[in-house]
């Protein structure tokens, strides 16, 4: 297994993107996945680097990223040491941030050596399966499509409801990490770049003009995004693929850290689930 962890490549905006490539040395021409964390997440989180060893281990060359603004560092890329880069995300800046990695792909001679770039999929799970469904709809290089436990509707998330009287009066308002204890903030220009960006932002418009395949992976436990969103995901887009993996909840049985050498139950199936509908195609 080779793994090369916390590579650097530049943002659109200002700050740099850490990434993970992880691949076995065993062939050439392996298809490229480009998974993407979600809200309050980063790329270590949880058992994700054990996720990547599984898709390598299949064949894979597994690309995954910490988004520029997440909160993490290039110190630090676990955890949020960075409020004020968090505070001052929002959705668009991270589909520049995917749209980067995926330019670096096809431009990195390292990537081209040892996989396809002409068989590349997206993965995203929870608000990183929002943000891989609209680049999917946008950008023809990719190939394939998965989310997992992901949101339809980025207008009914936390970062974009509430109290807009006093979040636009007081310019942050601000959200409980229930793990690390942080107070997150959440500036207004979050509101107003959604708002202004509405359209292209709607996933329901993403997925209805989906012409690639698309499979829907949810857990009947999830109860931080209702299975209903998976339904409406998939009824917006009839040819997809909808799997349900009973008694998952929405991180597929993993916590932070965890400290395993095994993936849990849940999400070895959502791994398997992946694999099959991939040999599809």
């Amino acid at each position: 297994m080779i793994s090369k962890k916390n590579s650097v490549i530049d943002g659109k905006h200002e700050k740099p993107i850490l990434i993970d490539v992880t691949y076995t040395s065993n062939n050439i021409n392996k298809p490229i996945i480009i998974f993407c964390h979600g809200y309050k997440g980063f790329k270590d989180w949880g058992s994700w680097n054990l996720m990547a060893n599984a898709f390598a281990e299949a064949g894979f060359c597994f690309i995954k990223f910490n988004f520029s603004y997440n909160g993490g560092t290039i110190e630090q890329p676990i955890d949020f040491p960075d409020l004020e880069a968090f505070g001052n995300n929002n959705y668009t800046k991270e589909l520049d941030d995917l749209e980067s990695v995926i330019d670096w792909v096809f431009k990195s001679n390292d990537i081209k050596s040892i996989g396809d770039i002409n068989n590349l999929s997206l993965i995203g799970h929870s608000r990183g399966g929002g943000i891989v469904l609209i680049k999917a709809e946008e950008d023809p290089r990719v190939k394939n499509v998965i989310s997992l436990a992901s949101i339809c509707d980025f207008g009914k998330r936390t970062a974009t409801i509430g109290d807009l009287e006093s979040w636009k009066k007081d310019g942050v308002k601000y959200v409980l990490n229930g793990r690390t204890k942080q107070q997150m903030p959440h500036y207004y220009q979050f509101y107003e770049n959604y708002i202004k960006n509405e359209e292209r932002l709607t996933i329901k418009r993403a997925v209805s003009n989906l012409q690639i395949p698309y499979l829907i992976v949810h857990g009947d436990a999830d109860t931080s995004i209702s299975i209903q969103e998976a339904e409406k995901l998939h009824e917006w887009n009839p040819k997809s693929q909808l799997k349900i993996v009973e008694g998952a909840n929405h991180v597929f049985g993993a916590s932070h850290p965890w400290k395993k050498d095994i993936l849990p139950i849940h999400l070895q199936k959502v791994i398997q689930i992946t694999l099959s509908f991939l040999e599809e195609f």
